[in-house]
């Protein structure tokens, strides 16, 4: 939509008055939209006679797949016991229900999957069970597309269980910083000091009622603000400019626009 303009040379004072009058209501002539081009494209070109080289373009999402995408999430948890057989194996904690899932999905039961380019703060927690008669170590760390990450480690002590059948409990939790491409995944792993340490869940339970504990929960966000940290001009020219952003298979991924100077 256009709004009215003055000419050139401006004209009378009611006219001057009006135009001002609609700016001062927001109703300028600078705005657009851009749907940006699909088949795994990572830039799209806005055509747009008012854009000149030294302008600049703000985009908002305006569609849902924009919105959509503006902020990956994911979140995840298991329902089932999880065992080592021996010590000297590194085990992956493994899901096998998805609670939430935009840009970030599970694969292998336990691998979780990014669509696209970020940092990734990852959280987990995890209901650990001791069933032997000394203290036991738990080491957790993560993997990124099946290779340990550096420094990724962390170290959780388990009491020895309180007597026979009455073992000790530990929720073991934190969160690390990954940065991952579209593609790639993170695992997060462990190994006990001893077999008798488990990954376990429990069901619900009454007086009071209480609802069951999955052995394990995770849950995964992007780390930026907006979508509009992943879309950005990266060349213009007069009349036109090459939006460069993540890799989208998605139709009607519609982004209002400002073009200012």
């Amino acid at each position: 939509m256009q709004f009215r303009t003055l000419p050139p040379f401006g004209s009378d004072q009611r006219a001057v008055s009006e135009v001002v009058r609609g700016i001062m209501d927001g109703k300028t002539n600078n705005t657009g939209r851009l749907t940006l081009a699909t088949g795994n494209a990572v830039t799209t070109t806005l055509y747009d006679e008012r854009i000149g080289y030294d302008s600049l373009i703000l985009f908002v999402p305006v569609s849902n797949a924009a919105e959509a995408d503006s902020a990956p999430y994911g979140a995840f948890q298991d329902s089932t016991d999880q065992t080592a057989a021996n010590t000297t194996t590194a085990y992956a904690i493994t899901y096998n229900t998805t609670d939430y899932s935009n840009g970030i999905y599970i694969s292998n039961s336990s691998r979780l999957n990014v669509r696209d380019y970020g940092i990734y703060n990852i959280q987990f927690s995890i209901q650990f069970k001791n069933d032997t008669n000394d203290g036991q170590d738990v080491d957790i760390w993560f993997r990124k597309n099946g290779t340990n990450i550096d420094n990724s480690n962390s170290k959780f002590f388990l009491p020895a269980r309180k007597s026979t059948g009455d073992p000790s409990h530990l929720i073991a939790a934190m969160n690390f910083f990954i940065e991952m491409n579209g593609g790639d995944y993170a695992e997060i792993m462990w190994r006990p000091t001893d077999t008798g340490v488990s990954v376990e869940q429990y069901p619900t339970d009454t007086s009071p009622d209480r609802p069951a504990t999955p052995s394990a929960i995770v849950t995964v966000s992007y780390v930026a603000p907006a979508a509009t940290t992943n879309l950005y001009v990266s060349s213009q020219q007069q009349g036109q400019a090459t939006v460069s952003h993540w890799a989208n298979n998605t139709a009607d991924k519609t982004y209002g626009y400002i073009i200012v100077g």
